[in-house]
């Protein structure tokens, strides 16, 4: 997971496996504000969240 949250550095916040099947992270970001973020996976693919707050074309976004 990738966003303003970390500079958009790959890898500083990696998601773990879940015993369902999924994957998850927790990061802390800061109140009363939009927070932009996206996925990366394997192969350089990047890709939203379905259930974001909304995306404003480019990355999907939080309001906290």
């Amino acid at each position: 997971m990738v966003g303003e949250f970390n500079d958009w550095q790959p890898g500083a916040h990696p998601l773990s496996a879940r015993n369902d099947g999924t994957r998850a992270v927790t990061v802390t970001i800061p109140a009363e504000q939009r927070v932009h973020f996206r996925y990366l996976a394997h192969g350089d693919y990047w890709f939203d969240d379905d259930s974001a707050d909304g995306h404003d074309g480019r990355n999907s976004y939080l309001h906290t």
